[in-house]
């Protein structure tokens, strides 16, 4: 559909309610599990993960920086007229990109939607041969299916479907729609008609849309995790189970072979084979249920292999698990980055939400909505954060105690425990870090708490310094002072240089020590009779000494440098023109509504992304996050735009990453005045 550039209108960004309810449309379109309601006797605390792990859905289908905007376009041979709705939005530290088109009330994925939520669609196969036809916009016949029958259960006819190559059997390339009930086929050989419509592929013109104009696209990955990457063996297996060949009794059929080795067999069973059966394996203590938390201290296996590879299903105890190693993950990590610190990083007491959205969450290695679905504090055997704190205090890794209201805090957290100290991180995934709302990287609550992820801008120190190159016709001077007219000057340095070429031509008035008598060099130089004051110069023959300073900066081009920490005026490369300032402007929107945009902290090292993301929490506000109007494609400037009065909140967050209150301009349009 998109083979030919669609005319996409000017974005704009969604309502926080609109958002939730686009979401919960896919999620309900889709089949998204999410976590079940907490039941009334459960805590509050329940109520919050639950709470937590739907906006997490939520944000892992459509970002909370998302932007909507219509479109129109041709599709078909007849070049029919297709209008519909491109929703836009960018995971934190990645660039913004087409993530849902809309179309008669269908919301279809893109690509790069299918690759951030691994088994969001049913996924179709076909040679690698086919699917460079469908990447020029051909549908995808009956004969050209792969990998079947049987097909998923849930490509029916009407269902939007994914279709990836043999090749890279995991990594989906094009969406299109079934146009039969795919699921139903028994052979395809032979078949006749069309499987799906191609809808949009990796390298059509939604995909090849940016936000700067520049394009977007990128490289398909080798593989995807969560998504078919079955072999050849997974294959033959299904299509022999769905032949139906099978045996009543338990007995193999005297005379015959498998069909399919034993190496073929679940590598858990193995693993339990081989465990039952080796002789040198560890012994395992047999405990009781309520004795559980204290006999896995030191002990509990981590559910992830080093390469950040998961369990695809959790059984309670896996969950428990995955909690308690998170928890250590949590605590290593403040070790490590806050080893100064006595307490590394934690203000004691920790309320029982903190502990669980700061040292928790943000280890939970969750790559999917599905993930984020299974992995909550309710599904483990303690329920509740208290009880999973009592667990962590008879395991002796912190001292808690027990507030009126029933509310848990710790107390001190036992950072030199082996568990600890020894623990070996396992790999997170690269996904919302900042702006997620819970789980799989630093977010929600987390950021909320003051503990953001490494942000190189924070706690920066910023110098602005001016700097200024002479001109042509300011040669004479600068050769007589033995300076180069082609070097960059500060102004102290500019100051010294005259009056050493003052000094040199003996220039200063006999009557008045702050008179400088004109020469000719400085007359046609500087004094060029271009303003009405170069003409009454003219006429007297002298000028006062910071007069003629100032017409010869007016002679010079202007360049600036921005150090930061350590860095020297020789190791920055200066750029022309003026130091630049930060832009904060108040205006209403929509009647009655204010909004706080900011614009120009690129030249600061500071990632509007990463900002926007921290002020979305401290002002518990929405933000967005487009580019300015009227700055180049080529270099474009992002404005962050937080809803409400956030002046101060801004200043704030500029402050802490080196900002000077006067490198900032405030533009107030609420009022009709600029401050």
């Amino acid at each position: 559909m998109f083979k030919k550039k669609p005319t996409i209108k000017p974005l704009a960004p969604l309502r926080s309610s609109e958002r939730r309810r686009i979401a919960d449309q896919i999620i309900a379109e889709y089949g998204v599990e999410i976590p079940p309601k907490p039941e009334d006797d459960q805590p509050e605390q329940s109520n919050d993960t639950a709470t937590l792990s739907i906006g997490v859905i939520r944000n892992g289908l459509l970002p909370e920086n998302s932007q909507s905007a219509r479109f129109t376009t041709t599709a078909g041979k007849d070049l029919k007229q297709v209008s519909g709705t491109v929703y836009v939005g960018a995971h934190p530290a990645q660039e913004q990109r087409v993530l849902w088109i809309k179309i008669e009330e269908k919301i279809i994925p893109t690509v790069y939607t299918l690759w951030k939520n691994p088994g969001l669609v049913p996924l179709l196969h076909t040679p690698d041969i086919v699917l460079q036809k469908l990447r020029g916009g051909a549908d995808l016949m009956t004969p050209g299916l792969a990998r079947g029958p049987p097909f998923p259960s849930k490509a029916t006819k009407g269902s939007v479907v994914a279709v990836a190559s043999l090749e890279k059997p995991s990594v989906p390339i094009v969406v299109g729609v079934c146009e039969i009930d795919v699921a139903a086929l028994r052979e395809v050989r032979g078949a006749k008609g069309h499987a799906v419509r191609g809808e949009h592929w990796d390298s059509d013109e939604i995909w090849a849309w940016s936000r700067g104009g520049a394009g977007g696209g990128g490289k398909a990955p080798e593989e995807i995790e969560g998504w078919d990457n079955g072999d050849a063996t997974d294959v033959l297996e299904d299509r022999l189970n769905h032949i139906g060949i099978e045996n009543s009794d338990d007995e193999q059929i005297e005379g015959g072979v498998p069909l399919i080795h034993t190496a073929a067999l679940t590598g858990k069973e193995e693993d339990r084979k081989e465990f039952l059966q080796g002789e040198n394996g560890d012994p395992f203590e047999r405990v009781e249920v309520e004795d559980k938390e204290l006999s896995t201290k030191g002990k509990r296996t981590s559910h992830y292999a080093h390469d950040g590879t998961t369990i695809s299903a959790h059984s309670g105890t896996d969950i428990d698990d995955i909690f308690w190693n998170a928890l250590l993950y949590g605590l290593h990590h403040h070790r490590s980055t806050n080893a100064s610190d006595p307490h590394h990083g934690l203000n004691f007491p920790v309320n029982q939400s903190a502990l669980i959205s700061n040292l928790v969450l943000p280890f939970l290695p969750i790559t999917t909505p599905a993930q984020a679905a299974t992995l909550n504090i309710k599904k483990t055997s303690w329920k509740n954060a208290k009880k999973f704190i009592k667990a962590l205090e008879k395991a002796q890794l912190l001292k808690s105690k027990d507030r009126d209201g029933g509310e848990c805090v710790v107390l001190d957290v036992d950072f030199e425990d082996s568990a600890v100290t020894s623990f070996v991180p396992y790999k997170l995934p690269k996904k919302d870090t900042v702006g997620s709302e819970s789980g799989g990287g630093w977010g929600g609550k987390a950021t909320s708490a003051g503990l953001l992820p490494s942000d190189a801008s924070i706690g920066q120190k910023l110098r602005r310094i001016d700097l200024y190159k002479p001109k042509q016709q300011l040669a004479p001077v600068f050769a007589a002072s033995g300076a180069s007219h082609h070097a960059l000057y500060l102004l102290t340095e500019l100051r010294s240089i005259v009056n050493s070429y003052i000094e040199s031509e003996e220039l200063i008035s006999d009557t008045n020590k702050r008179l400088i008598n004109l020469n000719p060099i400085l007359a046609n130089a500087v004094f060029d009779g271009s303003t009405p004051l170069d003409r009454e110069v003219s006429a007297k023959g002298s000028v006062p000494r910071d007069a003629l300073i100032d017409r010869i900066l007016k002679c010079c081009s202007p360049y600036h440098a921005i150090l930061r920490n350590d860095e020297s005026r020789d190791s920055v490369r200066a750029k022309a023109g003026h130091a630049p300032k930060i832009l904060i402007t108040l205006e209403t929107r929509s009647g009655n509504k204010t909004v706080t945009k900011l614009s120009g902290v690129e030249p600061f090292n500071i990632h509007p992304q990463t900002l926007a993301e921290e002020l979305q929490k401290s002002c518990a506000s929405s933000t967005s996050v487009g580019q300015l109007a009227g700055s180049s494609p080529k270099k474009p400037i992002m404005e962050v735009m937080v809803q409400g009065p956030q002046k101060d909140a801004m200043i704030k967050a500029l402050e802490k990453r080196g900002i000077n209150k006067q490198w900032v301009e405030i533009s107030d349009k609420t009022k009709g005045k600029k401050k």
